[in-house]
């Protein structure tokens, strides 16, 4: 009994630290690496994927199974209630002789046969059991062809598996990225707003004391809360891009996100030109693999629809074993049976013509899709180069934009807190600041985007 117990208790410890291993973490931090590698071992959607690779393999094993022998295993009572059968009529002496003498050599035991040789012979059929055993096989190009068209299933999928981890990890990237730059701006805005808010205060004590207008400490105040509708709307979509990319993390909505890599190492020069310098392979274009491997799958199935006029090969071989329960057994079931056939279409009203016709269509469809993707893709390269190129001397811009419009805001700040600028001319600053910051958002987003299609593209 104490040795159950401590077995119990070990077991619900074991049991629940194995559950607490599984457990998502309370706080995850994670670099971009980190993150795409979670995100391939987590997401539900790739590991769909991944089984139906699997599912592939298995569906190629059944068509190669198809080819093996086959063996059934058969074992059966049958019970006729004692029916009697009639083997003839009435007869002379010599005609009855003449039917036991076909019994006889037929190995039929004729005990219990009722009747005598002038008079009809018959025979009671008693309750048996039945087992056996029997071995097949059926093979013609058909069975062959459609195992090699399932080993080019096998590979698609493969491919589909590949494109869809580059998507993910793609897509984690985007979603990365976008969390990283809504929490700078964050700050930027955060900082912008105790400027203005500490002017406000002036201002309102200004015009408390009768140095200044109302209307100058009503227009900061309006600074202020444009300020603050920009936080929220920063705080929304940082909220968003977090969510976004939980989801592709497949976490659940309470986990804390800590993203340890730095936006500037990811949006560097040398990234940008490294990638700009690579070349273009169109064999490693997922896209393209596929349609190759479609057209290989269109050309296959013409074979499939030419190998319908081979003939089907079939063999099998059947042991059954016997045994009537009672007196006098009647068994004229042969132990052993084999047969070969060999099936061949002599005549389908011109059906499996026009499916090779129609196969042949199918083909030259898929050879003009392959050729004209070939075509396109070598086009899609250089657009995609000139987007990149064109993003990221964008990003540097309004970068550069951006800490302008700061230095200007700090400096109107500055002035009109010693009274040496004006109101229009803060409000002004702080409206360039506000569009500087959106236009910089814009330019990365931009820029991660154009880095993630090129990317793709040449499958990195």
């Amino acid at each position: 009994m104490k040795k159950t117990i401590i077995i119990a208790i070990l077991g619900l410890v074991f049991g629940m630290n194995m559950q607490a291993e599984d457990k998502v973490p309370t706080v995850l931090e994670l670099s971009l690496t980190q993150a795409q590698d979670y995100a391939v071992e987590q997401n539900r959607s790739l590991q769909n994927a991944s089984l139906a690779v699997q599912q592939s393999k298995m569906q190629r094993w059944q068509t190669i199974a198809s080819m093996l022998p086959q063996v059934q295993g058969t074992l059966g009572y049958t019970n006729m209630f004692n029916y009697e059968i009639n083997f003839g009529g009435t007869g002379s002496n010599s005609q009855m002789d003449a039917l036991y003498g076909v019994f006889a050599k037929l190995g039929v035991d004729t005990t219990g046969m009722t009747g005598s040789t002038s008079s009809s012979m018959s025979r009671k059929m008693l309750p048996y059991v039945n087992a056996g055993i029997q071995a097949s096989i059926a093979l013609n190009a058909q069975m062959v062809v459609g195992a090699l068209l399932n080993n080019l299933a096998v590979d698609m999928q493969k491919v589909t598996y590949s494109q869809n981890e580059t998507n993910l990890r793609s897509s984690v990237t985007t979603s990365y990225v976008s969390v990283l730059v809504m929490e700078d701006i964050l700050q930027l805005l955060d900082s912008s707003l105790m400027n203005i808010q500490a002017l406000a205060e002036i201002s309102q004590q200004a015009v408390n004391v009768g140095a200044a207008e109302q209307t100058t400490a009503d227009q900061l105040r309006v600074r202020v809360n444009t300020l603050k509708n920009s936080i929220n709307s920063s705080k929304r979509n940082l909220e968003l891009s977090k969510n976004s990319l939980k989801v592709l993390l497949d976490v659940p909505a309470e986990t804390q996100l800590v993203l340890t890599s730095k936006m500037d190492e990811m949006l560097s020069a040398e990234n940008v030109l490294k990638l700009l310098g690579e070349d273009f392979n169109i064999n490693n274009n997922y896209n393209y693999q596929l349609l190759q491997m479609n057209t290989e799958l269109a050309k296959k199935n013409v074979t499939m629809a030419a190998v319908a006029y081979v003939p089907t090969l079939s063999a099998y071989y059947q042991y059954t074993y016997r045994k009537d329960i009672g007196e006098g057994g009647f068994n004229m079931t042969p132990p052993h049976t084999a047969g070969v056939s060999l099936t061949m279409p002599l005549f389908t009203s011109g059906k499996n013509g026009a499916a090779i016709k129609e196969k042949k269509l199918a083909y030259q469809a898929a050879q003009n899709t392959l050729a004209e993707t070939k075509d396109n893709l070598g086009i899609q390269y250089q657009q995609l180069r000139f987007n990149l190129q064109n993003a990221y001397e964008a990003y540097i811009n309004e970068k550069d934009n951006m800490e302008v419009t700061q230095r200007v805001f700090a400096s109107t700040t500055n002035k009109f807190h010693w009274g040496a600028a004006s109101n229009l001319e803060l409000t002004n600053a702080s409206n360039d600041l506000i569009s500087a910051q959106s236009n910089y958002v814009q330019a990365i987003m931009a820029l991660v985007n154009a880095q993630v299609e090129l990317e793709k593209f040449l499958n990195n």
